[in-house]
């Protein structure tokens, strides 16, 4: 789900998944981290993940 809303709203966006463990679900942009479900402690909403390349 977050990679085709990131890919909606930056066609030419790479976007890859990573294996990890326990629990940790990241999202990096540009290698800045974008959204971090450890230190949120929930999964990002719809309207989040396309803000996180247009900051």
């Amino acid at each position: 789900m977050a990679r085709d809303q990131l890919l909606e709203a930056q066609p030419a966006a790479t976007v890859s998944l990573r294996q990890s463990g326990g629990g940790v679900f990241e999202i990096t942009v540009d290698g800045r981290l974008g959204y971090s479900k450890k230190a949120t402690g929930r999964f990002p909403t719809k309207a989040e993940v396309p803000a996180m390349i247009a900051s």
